[in-house]
């Protein structure tokens, strides 16, 4: 996609573009790759947000591996956590004994992936760890390590390679800021 697209006109500056994009998540994928060798190991991806980081993820993982995915939420169609966590959909599988990576584009307050982690590990996961394209941890309320990120990111609003603003902005190859005046007067 091009700069000039209309996406990008509610953009207030380019945070990370899809070039060290993708070489971040290859360095992630030969993390991962060696620390799960020889185990059973299921990626769970975070929809919808996730969906993008995930398929580039997957891809550089050199490892035989399952996919699932759940879909939680904590924002609805606001900019600000209600503290609420709703999983609205579920595992389709048992995850007893296995190891256990969620893979989410963001961690920010820590509030719905601390409640997610809790929820997995009380179906008796072998481990469950935190995978995160981007992490904001000046934004952090509760306690979470965050074992696999690609970027350590300032408290800014951020859209793109899957990150939403009302379901818009997914499809953006960049991470960009959002301009305050799109989002302030939801």
């Amino acid at each position: 996609m091009n700069r000039n697209a209309e996406l990008y006109n509610d953009i207030e500056s380019i945070l990370l573009d899809r070039d060290e994009i993708a070489v971040k998540v290859k360095e992630l994928g030969a993390r991962i790759t060696a620390d799960y060798k020889g185990k059973d190991v299921i990626l769970i991806g975070i929809l919808k947000g996730a969906m993008v980081f995930f398929s580039d993820l997957i891809r550089e993982i050199d490892l035989p591996l399952d996919v699932e995915f759940m879909a939680i939420s904590s924002y609805g169609r606001s900019t600000k956590s209600s503290g609420v966590v709703q999983i609205l959909k579920d595992l389709g599988c048992d995850i007893t004994g296995r190891h256990v990576l969620v893979v989410e584009d963001i961690v920010d307050s820590g509030m719905t992936l601390s409640y997610l982690k809790g929820v997995l590990a009380t179906r008796h996961a072998a481990s469950v760890e935190i995978c995160s394209l981007l992490d904001k941890p000046a934004r952090r309320r509760a306690p979470l390590e965050v074992k696999y990120s690609c970027f350590n990111i300032p408290d800014a609003f951020v859209v793109g390679y899957g990150l939403d603003f009302a379901e818009k902005y997914r499809n953006l190859p960049d991470i960009g800021v959002l301009k305050k005046e799109v989002y302030e007067n939801i």
